[in-house]
């Protein structure tokens, strides 16, 4: 019989049993399912690639942060504004191009973590403070919003079930009820849906049983083999996805903070961050050139790591091939394309809102000084430029210049970065030191990825 979890946590899972170390593993799969596999319906993407992509990452990040850390790399939804301003309504033609510019974001990590390495932390993260990252992850959130009202209201009844049942979970729910509410609150929605005649499921009965996770020409390789690629699209790509990555970094270093923290382990020292961050940005990477999204470590997965105490990253590690596993069978991922656009909006409502007022809490902990001209002024162009230029131009063309032959268009979150980046740099009065407030430090976390 397998033994019973000490209070202390286990940090090798092994002394359970297999059963129960596989029933762990389902556990830390169903946590991710939810956020993981909303991300491709929202933007096309594929749902078998997406979960292909989210095991191999998640495999690829704990080689390379030698197995110590029990992390699962989910979607991430701070790209999705990067998505949609180079390939809006889904299109399917563009979204390689989209795929290319989250793929040069992963290397930004890459580039991090050598200069985390050389330098250390508090020299690299002082030109990426509170006062930017702040309202950049605002930003994110605001942009996104008219997307989730106009999915919404396509029937605002099933949109609202999906919202009551997240609320209600997150307020009120119990052990693994807290730990999935978006899982939840997608199912009840779609079951509603499903009841009340609003969902059609041809796609699912035409769906073969087993098949392959992604096409080929829906890749970035695909791309460039076609030989009719726009040089000023992937540029314009790079150019816009690139700075989000910003934001993306800071949720990633909060992440291993929390789950150092969950552990009783320094993860930060031990493999390293500069191994971790190098994990996350060639799991993106990796998947974008394939056509799967931008991956990011799971907070849920945390929180399932807290609730189970069984903290061996052996676990995770069967939740990623589980997840490779489902992505051989096309059935599944088409009852997730399947899914009504007000569940969607409904689910998206409360997600972006959420982006926003974690980027609201970042600067309150960090507890960023609004007294100095300077923090004023960044914080307030960066709000500006990136919501004007978003609203005012509708964001399909952005701020657009022309470079040789080549016309690229910057979106107004692309701009609000730089700008913001710029502007710390150059002006005096620089008060942000990283690691000296913890709480701060490790506030840029997602509630749901």
């Amino acid at each position: 019989m397998p033994k019973k979890v000490p209070e202390t946590g286990v940090y090798d899972a092994r002394k359970l049993g297999r059963p129960r170390m596989f029933v762990l593993g389902v556990q830390h799969m169903f946590a991710m399912f939810g956020a993981t596999v909303l991300v491709p319906a929202l933007t096309g993407l594929s749902v078998s690639d997406t979960l292909l992509f989210a095991g191999l990452g998640t495999l690829l990040f704990h080689l390379l942060a030698k197995g110590k850390v029990p992390a699962f790399l989910g979607s991430s939804f701070a790209f999705l504004a990067g998505y949609w301003a180079i390939a809006p309504d889904k299109n399917q033609a563009l979204l390689p191009y989209a795929c290319f510019g989250v793929a040069c974001a992963g290397l930004v990590y890459v580039v991090l973590a050598a200069l985390f390495k050389a330098f250390g932390p508090q020299k690299v993260m002082r030109y990426f403070p509170p006062i930017v990252t702040g309202p950049v992850i605002i930003c994110i959130g605001l942009t996104l919003s008219s997307t989730a009202i106009s999915s919404a209201s396509q029937n605002w009844w099933i949109a609202l079930v999906a919202i009551a049942v997240v609320i209600f979970c997150n307020i009120w729910g119990k052990g693994m009820v807290k730990i999935i509410p978006i899982l939840l609150g997608v199912v009840a929605s779609y079951v509603v849906a499903a009841l009340t005649g609003n969902v059609d499921f041809t796609a699912v009965r035409e769906a073969a049983w087993i098949g392959l996770p992604f096409h080929w020409n829906q890749t970035v390789f695909g791309l460039f083999a076609a030989g009719n690629v726009d040089k000023g699209l992937l540029v314009t790509s790079a150019i816009t996805i690139i700075p989000i990555s910003l934001a993306t970094i800071i949720e990633h270093i909060g992440d291993i903070c929390a789950i150092s923290s969950t552990c009783e382990r320094n993860f930060i020292a031990d493999p390293g961050l500069h191994r971790t961050l190098t994990g996350d940005g060639l799991a993106t990477t990796l998947a974008s050139l394939f056509g799967a999204p931008a991956n990011t470590t799971y907070g849920e997965n945390t929180g399932v790591l807290a609730l189970s105490r069984v903290y061996d990253p052996r676990v995770i590690r069967i939740a990623a091939y589980l997840a490779v596993l489902l992505s051989f069978f096309p059935k599944f991922a088409a009852l997730i394309t399947c899914m009504p656009v007000a569940t969607m909006g409904g689910i998206s409502l409360v997600l972006y809102g959420m982006i926003s007022a974690v980027g609201v809490r970042n600067i309150v902990e960090n507890q960023v000084d609004f007294t100095k001209s300077r923090n004023v002024l960044i914080a307030a162009l960066i709000l500006v430029l990136a919501i004007g230029i978003k609203f005012g131009t509708g964001d399909a063309e952005g701020i657009v210049f022309t470079v040789g032959e080549a016309t690229i268009n910057l979106s107004g979150l692309a701009v609000a970065s730089i700008v913001g980046i710029l502007l710390n740099a150059i002006l005096p009065g620089k008060d942000y030191v990283f690691g000296a407030n913890q709480k701060g430090d490790t506030s840029v976390k997602f509630i749901v990825q």
